[in-house]
């Protein structure tokens, strides 16, 4: 998919199994793997890289299937080494994966990201540690470029981000993991709204980064796991 701004495309880098235990729900469920191809006149910046290789126990429990990123970025006529910048949202195998393919192009993550996967038990070392790794470390919010941003969003991990891009037509916000899906987003919205509109409480608890996102005013939030675009009413 190319936005309607013509400057983000979505690059399909495979899906996943996720077991019915982990969706809540009696079936398993199966969900895409989406990286973002954002062009700018400065260059191209991806935004996360895949799925990558896992240990076995991994590889059974989510069963991956892989699209390599070489072929994902050739269907948008791109090469890996016209990549200017990488972006991962979060360091997990399946939005880092294809880091490796593209040694000493920097990586903008966020330090307590990073920090977190060099521990054990947060995703798989070699995805992160290896020849050519080139990290950028951010502390909060930054722009990258004129009209790219780098918004923290944690949650899904403590150094959760999600990139805003002003277009011609609108901002549009790659959210990664900020969300599963395009509805949860939704859903958030609305109860900011609602707060907002000095709607009496309880209300549903809201993330503390969703007022920055929603301020951008954005066009389009777009998510590594759901195919749904979320757009304003």
């Amino acid at each position: 998919m190319t936005d309607g701004g013509g400057t983000v495309r979505r690059l399909d880098l495979g899906y996943f199994v996720r077991p019915a235990e982990e969706a809540g729900r009696p079936h398993p469920r199966v969900e895409p793997v989406y990286g973002y191809l954002v062009r700018r006149p400065e260059g191209l910046v991806l935004f996360d890289t895949g799925i990558g290789e896992v240990d076995p126990g991994t590889e059974a429990h989510y069963r991956p299937r892989r699209r390599p990123l070489a072929a994902a970025l050739a269907a948008a006529g791109v090469r890996p080494e016209d990549v200017s910048l990488v972006v991962n949202c979060h360091l997990h195998f399946d939005h880092c994966g294809g880091n490796r393919s593209l040694p000493g192009r920097p990586i903008v993550v966020q330090r307590a990201e990073l920090a977190a996967a060099q521990a054990p038990g947060h995703t798989i070392a070699e995805l992160v540690d290896f020849p050519g790794a080139r990290y950028e470390e951010l502390d909060g919010e930054a722009e990258l470029w004129p009209g790219v941003w780098v918004i923290p969003t944690a949650g899904h991990t403590v150094g959760h981000q999600s990139l805003a891009v002003r277009q011609p037509d609108g901002t549009v916000v790659l959210a990664g993991q900020a969300r599963d899906f395009a509805s949860e987003y939704a859903w958030d919205v609305l109860a900011l709204r609602a707060s907002r509109d000095g709607v009496a409480d309880p209300l549903p608890p809201v993330p503390g980064w969703l007022a920055r996102l929603v301020d951008l005013d954005p066009a389009r939030v777009l998510f590594a796991h759901d195919g749904a675009v979320w757009e304003p009413s």
